[in-house]
């Protein structure tokens, strides 16, 4: 059948396979499946009354589309681009001196992380107050980032936050600021961005930051889960642990160490014998729906939304603030164009069961036959 062709020794994509060059996650965890069903004879299973959780309680499934979405830029001149990555921390108001010092240690992972990446660190709340509000100068140095280009800046609220069944805040000292202010101040931004909200009362956050191009985590579901949040102690924990390097690519992705901080916000309660008060929501794909850690075996989807509606999780599995040796070699064009072709691929996937069998491996086999030619000029020697 035409499928074979895929496996033929003489192929680029078996080349690829069988050069001995350690796999990247998603080739080894979606591609092998895609490639041999038979053997694998896996779906994604629809439970029974499941959807996709929506993040606003009070909030209509249409507000998505009534809020402003970011506009293209037109500066009079071109912009410059953000080559380095950015991770900027907020610390919030603490309310005690023991909240304090565990928001400081989860700020200083972020900050060691940073390091470690390469990337640009800075951090609001940590020092003493001054004259200028934490609200203001948040929005100062959001002001400051390039807004464009191809490495994202990382987001990062440490704290506690609120949730009035109007709108959700972060707590910081002096005003607060709300989803909808971050979501006017983040307007102008064409470059990646990754915000984690990892304060209680966070999930409202997700309808008014979600857009094409970020990727969003919050530590609750709901802005009526009011209660301190452990989120974000477990996932500045993870973000360089190789621990949670579920697809084994040598890197921890914004995926994978949401899905090892959700695992262990679990596991807290059940030791405790506790009834979880928090539960973490990540939206990727720009749609202000979001998807629940345990929807996921390894990095995979496993369950499907009644409505049909997609899943999160491709786009975060591809962003990595401690890149592996090797991905720190490649070029950005030639990852963005791998990420991609890896997007397409996990969308084809999806529209299997509708197509005709003939012209779902056609479609397969061109991917991974520009995959494979991607991954072969990554292995030639540079002139």
């Amino acid at each position: 059948m035409k499928r074979l062709r895929l496996l033929d020794a003489e192929s680029p994509y078996a080349r690829l396979v069988s050069s001995g060059r350690p796999a990247r996650g998603f080739m080894a965890a979606t591609l092998i499946s895609l490639l041999l069903p038979s053997l694998v004879g896996r779906a994604s299973a629809s439970e029974p009354g499941s959807g996709v959780l929506q993040t606003g309680t009070v909030q209509p499934a249409t507000a998505q589309t009534e809020k402003a979405k970011p506009q293209p830029a037109k500066p009079k001149q071109a912009a410059k681009q953000a080559t380095r990555t950015s991770v900027m921390v907020i610390v919030g108001a603490a309310g005690s001196a023991e909240y304090q010092e565990q928001f400081a240690a989860w700020a200083a992972r972020w900050q060691v992380a940073a390091k470690t990446g390469a990337a640009i660190f800075t951090s609001t709340g940590l020092n003493p107050p001054d004259d200028q509000s934490d609200r203001e100068h948040v929005r100062s140095a959001l002001k400051r980032e390039l807004k464009t280009g191809e490495a994202p800046l990382w987001l990062v609220l440490i704290g506690h936050g609120t949730y009035d069944r109007r709108q959700a805040k972060f707590n910081v000292r002096g005003p607060d600021f709300s989803a909808t202010e971050l979501a006017q101040w983040l307007t102008p931004f064409r470059r990646p961005v990754v915000v984690i909200n990892c304060a209680s009362s966070s999930a409202p956050f997700i309808k008014q930051l979600s857009a094409p191009g970020r990727v969003i985590v919050t530590s609750t579901k709901s802005g009526l889960e009011q209660n301190y949040c452990r989120f974000g102690d477990y996932f500045s924990a993870s973000i360089n642990d190789p621990r949670a390097d579920l697809d084994k690519d040598e890197q921890v992705s914004v995926l994978e160490a949401y899905l090892a901080a959700a695992a262990g916000v679990r596991e807290f309660y059940k030791q405790e014998s506790r009834l979880a008060t928090e539960h973490a929501l990540l939206d990727d794909n720009g749609d202000g729906l979001a998807t629940p850690a345990d929807w996921f075996q390894g990095v995979r989807a496993t369950r499907t939304a009644k409505s049909g509606t997609e899943i999160d999780g491709l786009r975060a599995n591809q962003l990595h603030l401690v890149r592996s040796p090797r991905e720190r070699n490649l070029p950005a064009p030639w990852r963005r164009a791998r990420n991609a072709l890896e997007l397409k691929i996990a969308q084809l996937q999806k529209r299997k069961s509708k197509m005709a069998e003939t012209d779902y491996y056609r479609e397969l086999e061109q991917y991974l036959v520009e995959l494979a030619h991607l991954y072969q000029q990554a292995d030639s020697p540079q002139p």
